[in-house]
Formats: structure tokens, C-alpha cells, sequence
């Protein structure tokens, strides 16, 4: 019986997204691609149509963040530190950073136009999914 339940268990852990992109439920944002969120991310697109974007890190060496800089950025920490360190130079400053995934997704529900990433298990009805990954 342990068996079947624990079966269970990973496959609708499976079924879900592990990590994904989220906007505020109140966003008009739909479905957005890996290319517009990277240059929401890396500063090189402050909007998307008419609507100002505010993108959001968590803070530190998490292993979301890492998923999240490999696989949607395209970047390793220390390329992703030096293209910062160059855009520092021309006035361009890193996304804001929150000290937990809690504080990102309170962030996103309540600034208008925020973009961050969570867990794909804190997603619910007050953030919106834009991308998973």
C-alpha cells in the first residue's frame, strides 16, 4: 500500500511544473518566451507592449536560481556576474532581488508589472504563470 501511495505521489509531482515564471493574476501578460523574459531579466527590454516590467531574483546561490540563470538566461553565475559588472558601466543596473521565494511571490501579486520565478509547488490563484521551466 506504501508503495502505490508513494507512486502516486511522484507521479503528480511530476505532472507539475518545476520551476516557473509568474506575474501578478491581475497582469495582462500571457504566455511570454524564453527570449522575452531573458531580456526582461538582463535589463535589455524594460517593458513588454505597453506595460513597465520590474523583474525580481531571489537572493544568493539558491538551486532555482541557478536552474533559472542556466536554463532561461543561458548563463552561469560568472558569465551572468561579468555581463552585470560590464552593463554596471554603462548604467544598467540587476533586476531587484527579494530574500525569499515568499517575498518574491508577494512582490509580484502586489507590483504592478513584476516578473519573477518560483517553485512550481508555490504557484496558485495569485500569481499567474507566464513560463515554465
Amino acid at each position: 500500500m506504501k508503495a502505490i501511495v508513494l507512486a502516486a505521489c511522484l507521479v503528480c509531482m511530476s505532472n507539475g511544473a518545476e520551476y516557473v515564471v509568474v506575474v501578478s493574476k491581475k497582469s495582462s501578460f500571457g504566455a511570454l518566451s524564453v527570449s522575452q523574459i531573458r531580456d526582461v531579466f538582463l535589463q535589455k527590454r524594460r517593458s513588454l507592449g505597453e506595460q513597465k516590467t520590474i523583474p525580481v531574483n531571489v537572493l544568493g546561490h539558491d538551486e532555482v536560481r541557478a536552474a533559472f540563470e542556466s536554463r532561461v538566461l543561458g548563463m552561469d553565475r560568472n558569465r551572468l556576474n561579468a555581463y552585470w559588472v560590464k552593463q554596471h558601466f554603462q548604467g544598467v543596473t540587476p533586476p531587484l532581488t527579494q530574500p525569499s521565494f515568499e517575498s518574491v511571490k508577494a512582490f509580484v501579486e502586489n507590483v504592478e508589472g513584476a516578473i519573477g520565478y518560483l517553485p512550481g509547488s508555490m504557484v496558485d490563484a495569485k500569481v499567474k504563470a507566464v513560463y515554465e521551466f
